[in-house]
C-alpha cells in the first residue's frame, strides 16, 4: 500500500477561488473585508508568517493592515493598538502574531481582541465555544485539518482518532472538533508513556508535537489517515514534519506532505474567518446565511 497524498496547497487554491467570489459580493454591498496583523519584534519566522498572510489577503482581495511594533513595546502599547483596531470599522479580523516578547502577557492580549474579530480563534470565548459546538471562529489550523480530512471522503464518526500534541493552538481544539464529529478521541502529550501503544490504534492520526521524525512506520496502523501538522527546519535547511513521511506513506491510506499539506490551509482558513466576520457585519440579514465552506 502507498498512501494517497492529501494536497493542502491544491485545496487551498480551490477554496480561494470561492473566497474571491465572496469578496466581490461584499464589495457590491460596499464592504471590503479587512485583516489587521500585529507583529511585535523582529522574529524572522514571524516575519515570514506575516508575509504569507499579507500575500494571501492580496490574493483573495482582502485588505491587510500591518502593524509592526518594536521588540521592547510594552503590554500597554499592544493593548492600546488592539483597542484601536477593535473600534475600526474597516477591520473585520485582528491577529496578533505569536510568540510575543516575555514582557507581554499573551493571554491578556488575546482576550483583549473583540471576540467578533478574533479570526485566529484564540479568544477564551471561541475556545470555550468549541466545547459546546457554537464557536464564532474555529482556530485556523484545526479548521484546515478538518477540511483536509473531508477530502478523503471518509466519515470520522466512530473512528479512533489520536492527536499527538496537546497545545492550546492545535492539539486541544483539534480533539474537540473531532469529538463534535463523533470520533473517539485520544490526546497524547509529552508525559504520555509508550506513545506507540496509542498511535497504533488510530484510524486517524494527527501529529502536532514539533519533533521531526517522531512518528515512524512501526507506530502507525495499516490504512490509517495521517495528518502531519509539524513544521521543523533541519540543520541542512530542509523543512520536514513530525512524521517519517517516506516510511509511513507505505502503511497509511492517506497522508499529508510537509510542506504542502496543513500549512497552506492554516493561512487560507484565516482568510475564511475574516470573510465570515465581514459577512456577519456587512450583509447579514434574516434571509441570508454566511456561505459554508465545502470540499469538492
Amino acid at each position: 500500500m502507498t498512501a494517497q497524498i492529501i494536497d493542502g496547497k491544491a485545496l487551498s487554491q480551490r477554496l480561494r477561488v470561492g473566497f474571491r467570489e465572496r469578496v466581490a459580493v461584499l464589495r457590491e454591498h460596499g464592504v471590503t473585508p479587512g485583516l489587521a496583523v500585529i507583529l511585535v519584534g523582529d522574529n524572522p519566522a514571524s516575519k515570514v508568517y506575516v508575509g504569507n498572510k499579507v500575500k494571501a489577503c492580496a490574493d483573495c482581495g482582502v485588505a491587510s493592515f500591518h502593524h509592526a511594533l518594536p521588540a521592547d513595546a510594552s503590554e500597554t502599547e499592544v493593548l492600546a493598538r488592539i483597542a484601536q483596531l477593535n473600534a475600526a470599522p474597516a477591520v473585520h479580523g485582528i491577529l496578533v502574531q505569536l510568540p510575543l516578547p516575555p514582557q507581554i502577557d499573551v493571554r491578556r492580549v488575546l482576550e483583549a481582541i473583540d471576540v467578533h474579530k478574533d479570526v485566529d480563534g484564540f479568544h477564551l470565548y471561541n475556545v470555550g465555544g468549541l466545547v459546546v459546538g457554537n464557536t464564532i471562529f474555529p482556530p485556523c489550523t484545526p479548521y484546515g485539518v478538518q477540511l483536509l480530512l473531508e477530502t478523503t471522503g471518509i466519515d470520522v464518526a466512530g473512528k479512533n482518532a489520536v492527536v499527538v500534541g496537546a497545545s492550546n493552538i492545535v492539539g486541544k481544539p483539534m480533539a474537540l472538533m473531532l469529538l463534535q464529529k463523533e470520533a473517539t478521541v485520544t490526546i497524547c502529550h509529552a508525559k504520555t508513556r509508550d506513545l506507540a501503544q496509542h498511535t497504533i490504534l488510530a484510524d486517524i492520526l494527527i501529529v502536532a508535537a514539533g519533533k521531526p521524525g517522531l512518528i515512524v512506520p512501526q507506530m502507525v496502523k495499516h490504512g490509517a489517515i495521517v495528518i502531519d501538522v509539524g513544521i521543523n527546519r533541519l540543520p541542512d535547511n530542509r523543512i520536514v514534519g513530525d512524521v517519517d513521511f517516506e516510511g509511513v506513506k507505505q502503511k497509511a491510506s492517506w497522508i499529508t506532505p510537509v510542506p504542502g499539506g496543513v500549512g497552506p490551509m492554516t493561512v487560507t482558513m484565516l482568510i475564511e474567518n475574516t470573510l465570515r466576520s465581514a459577512e456577519r457585519k456587512g450583509i447579514a440579514h434574516d434571509s441570508w446565511d454566511a456561505p459554508t465552506v465545502t470540499v469538492d
